[in-house]
């Protein structure tokens, strides 16, 4: 029983521990401010912007050139 009861304090010291370390790490986190969000923010938003559009036009490329060329074969 003794053996339980020393994993189990050990269990417990090992995650207050981890609690510690964890606020420790935390305390060194660069948090962005509001106006660097709103720059990646857009900055992400143009870009899906800019790849759907981009993808929307290979798409229909692909697919009247596909068409063509089957409407070739068969004549």
């Amino acid at each position: 029983m003794k053996k339980y009861y020393t994993k189990l304090v050990e269990a417990i010291q090992r995650f207050i521990a981890f609690i510690g370390e964890t606020k420790s790490e935390l305390k060194k986190v660069t948090w962005p401010d509001n106006k660097e969000v709103y720059n990646t923010t857009v900055v992400v938003i143009l870009t899906s912007f800019f790849f759907g559009l981009y993808l929307f036009v290979v798409d229909l490329a692909l697919q009247y050139g596909i068409h063509y060329l089957t409407q070739w074969i068969r004549g």
